[in-house]
């Protein structure tokens, strides 16, 4: 899934995490998502994510972005 404007940008992501208390885990975020009306695709994403326990919305957006990297890595 190619990720960039519209639905799972980095700020729409954020978007849906307003509310979340850190350090947190996965399954918190995806809850908190859940809870500000996430559309499928954000959660989808918050479930991909590499990490299980996040310190901050910084490492959320690190993790966020190590999922584009494995994306354009060559077969």
């Amino acid at each position: 899934m190619t990720r960039g404007l519209g639905g799972a940008a980095p700020a729409n992501v954020q978007n849906y995490l307003k509310g979340a208390h850190y350090p947190t885990g996965k399954g918190d975020l995806v809850a908190t998502a859940r809870s500000n009306g996430a559309p499928k695709e954000i959660i989808e994403v918050l479930e991909s994510l590499s990490q299980d326990e996040f310190g901050g919305p910084q490492e959320v957006m690190k993790a966020y972005g190590q999922l584009d990297e494995e994306e354009r890595k060559p077969s």
